[in-house]
Order: structure tokens, then C-alpha cells, then sequence
């Protein structure tokens, strides 16, 4: 071979090289924080991308192969925290999101078709966010929100998910939100049941005029919050959503002893009465046209099971009387649980059985909406 051929099978080479890398170029795509279109309380940050803030927000995609790619991080160097996540309808599991790693979490596909994936925050909104800077693979495509109803389900730390899932770390070891499992709650089970949207308020703790073991603040102080947190500046866009539904379940930290040290007077039903008028008021001017569900609670028992009631009925006849042209507020007691899970919550199978007992509550309430 001479020269003039070497040097133009060389270049034939090269040529074909860069060809197929500009093939593998476009058919590798990313996704930035800002095309997401996530469900839940959410916020955005030029360096550090979608702040997944509240329980179970969540974001959908497709890609196409056997991968992709996504870089999370958190801003604690020290900590640690949960994303978990769905691949073509059948629920994975947990992923831990160190905050002193830079590695990009690998999700790995069977088979080379279309595929869909869908995160969601395990923990919740006072655990501290995660952060997704994007998305990288082969054909992707942000799943847009779909027209189905909404429902928002507010409430205290059974509603989070919190102390559920010790199938990796068990009761009483790690820290509190290491058997978080936002996604197997109540809420989110039964809004796939239903096929229905939804979205979690809630914190851990929290009661209507008091909390597990404090006076403040309570949900009525925070609600307004992006990140629940009474003292932050950053107020939440109510006109992002329009729920159908509007789940309260909130009363059983109000009921709660505390830890016993922590002095604390008995129950004033008045008081959480009241609290709790305002509060539905505060979430109808926020959602004028949605329908409101008051929820007891399964962990409060007894005289004290009785009391919770009462006074919810009595909410919804005050609410009926200021808003004499709405819907009623709708009520739903649950009977009482002997809860599995970690520190007397109920346990990844509890929350199965409370959304079945859910489900035809708010199948009326959908139906008749």
C-alpha cells in the first residue's frame, strides 16, 4: 500500500469513527431539572436543580435501551437520604442518596424497548431535600401530567409514611426517617388504586392546635410554608394544583401525652375544634371548589376515639353553616389499629389495610364530586 492509500483508509476510519460517535451522541439525551414536571411540593435552583421538598413528590419519564442516569444530591455532606422508585408500573425499592457521593444513581431496564420510570421522595419535607440536577439516556421523554382528579392528603407523620418500612433498618436503629416510606402510605396506595393524582402535606408531629410534644408550630402556622417550616420566607404557589379532594387527618398528636416529661395539659376539645374551623377555611380559600374530607385517626382509641369525632362533626356543622352553598364536608372514622410498625406507626401492610378502608369512601367522594 502506498502513501496516498494509507492516508485515505486513515481518514476513511476516522470519518466512520466520528460518524458512529455522533450517532451515540444524539441518541444519548438529557434531561435538566427544569423539563421534570413534578407532582408535589417542589422548588428550583439554578446550581443544585429540582428540590424534591414534601413526601412522595414525584417525577415521571421514559428512555429507551437498558439504562439511564440520573444525579441527585443533598446538601448535608454528613447525612443521608431516600429516593424510591417505580420502573414500567412495578414498584423497585428504596435508593440511598449519600450527601458526601458525586456518583449519578444507575436505573437499569430488562430489555432495550421504551421504559418508564417514575422517582419519588421516600422521606419527608423536614428530612431535608434532595436535589436532581437531570437526567441522562437514550430517548427521553418527560411524562406530562394527565388530567386525572387530584387529591392532597394532609396530615402528621402516618401520612408521610414515617416509621413504616424497617425492611432495611430496624426499629430503633439508624435515624428517624431510615424507615420512611412515603410511596407504600396510605395516600399514595390509594390514589393508584383509584388512578388518580396526588400529593402529601404533611410533618411528622404535627397536630391541629398542638403537637407530640410541643405547642408549636402546628399545621395551620406551616401549611402555607413551601417546606413546612414556620420560620421560612418562602410561601407556597396554591395555584399550582387544583385538587378534586382535600384529605385532612390530623388530631392525633393533639390527643398525644408526649413523652411524659414534657408537662402537658389535657386535651382541650374547644380548642382543637376551633383550630380546626380555621383551618379548613384557610385550605377552602386556598381551593375554593374542592371537596373536603375530615379523617380520624386509627391510632387514637378508646374515649379519646369518641371525643375525635365528636368534635369533627362538630367542624363539619361549622364549616356547613359559614359555607352554606358548598359541598358538605365529608367525614370518615377509622377503627382502630394495633399499628406494626416502628414506635407504634403503622407498618407498610397497615397502610394497605387503611387504603382499603379508604377506598370506597373516596370513590363516593370522586363519583359525586
Amino acid at each position: 500500500m502506498n502513501k496516498n492509500s494509507f492516508l485515505k483508509s486513515q481518514y476513511g476510519l476516522l470519518a466512520i469513527l466520528i460518524f458512529v460517535c455522533s450517532i451515540a451522541n444524539a441518541q444519548t439525551k438529557l434531561l435538566t431539572a427544569a423539563e421534570l414536571k413534578p407532582f408535589g411540593r417542589y422548588a428550583y435552583s439554578k446550581k443544585l436543580g429540582l428540590e424534591m421538598i414534601s413526601s412522595a413528590v414525584h417525577f415521571g419519564f421514559s428512555f429507551e435501551g437498558d439504562s439511564c442516569s440520573i444525579a441527585a444530591s443533598i446538601p448535608d455532606v454528613n447525612g443521608h437520604n431516600y429516593l424510591q422508585y417505580e420502573l414500567d408500573g412495578k414498584y423497585q425499592k428504596r435508593i440511598l442518596v449519600s450527601g458526601n457521593s458525586s456518583k449519578a444513581l444507575v436505573f437499569r431496564g430488562s430489555g432495550a424497548g421504551r421504559h418508564k420510570l417514575w422517582i419519588y421522595k421516600a422521606t419527608e419535607a423536614h428530612t431535608g431535600p434532595i436535589f436532581i440536577k437531570e437526567v441522562r439516556g437514550r430517548g427521553l421523554k418527560p411524562i406530562l401530567p394527565t388530567k386525572a382528579p387530584l387529591i392532597e392528603f394532609i396530615g402528621n407523620s402516618i401520612t408521610c409514611g414515617a416509621a413504616a418500612d424497617a425492611s432495611e433498618v430496624q426499629c430503633g436503629a439508624g435515624v428517624y426517617h431510615d424507615q420512611h416510606n412515603a410511596y407504600m402510605a396510605y395516600g399514595p396506595r390509594l390514589a393508584r388504586a383509584l388512578h388518580v393524582n396526588f400529593i402529601l402535606s404533611s410533618v411528622s408531629g404535627i397536630g391541629i392546635y398542638r403537637n407530640w410534644n410541643s405547642d408549636s408550630p402546628v399545621m395551620p402556622k406551616v401549611y402555607e410554608k413551601t417546606d413546612f417550616q414556620e420560620l421560612s420566607k418562602r410561601l407556597w404557589n396554591f395555584k399550582l394544583y387544583s385538587p378534586t379532594i382535600v384529605s385532612i387527618a390530623l388530631g392525633t398528636n393533639d390527643f398525644s401525652n408526649g413523652d411524659g416529661k414534657t408537662p402537658r395539659k389535657p386535651f382541650d376539645a374547644d380548642e382543637f375544634t376551633s383550630r380546626y374551623v380555621d383551618f379548613v377555611k384557610l385550605v377552602k380559600s386556598k381551593y375554593p371548589k374542592a371537596r373536603i374530607a375530615l379523617l380520624s385517626s386509627p391510632m387514637v382509641k378508646g374515649e379519646s376515639a369518641r371525643i375525635l369525632e365528636r368534635c369533627l362533626i362538630t367542624v363539619k356543622k361549622q364549616i356547613g353553616l359559614a359555607y352554606p352553598l358548598d359541598k358538605p364536608i365529608a367525614t370518615f372514622f377509622f377503627p382502630a389499629m394495633e399499628a406494626r410498625g416502628c414506635s407504634g406507626h403503622p407498618s407498610v401492610a397497615d397502610h394497605l389495610i387503611l387504603s382499603q378502608q379508604l377506598d370506597p369512601f373516596f370513590k363516593t367522594l370522586l363519583a359525586t364530586n
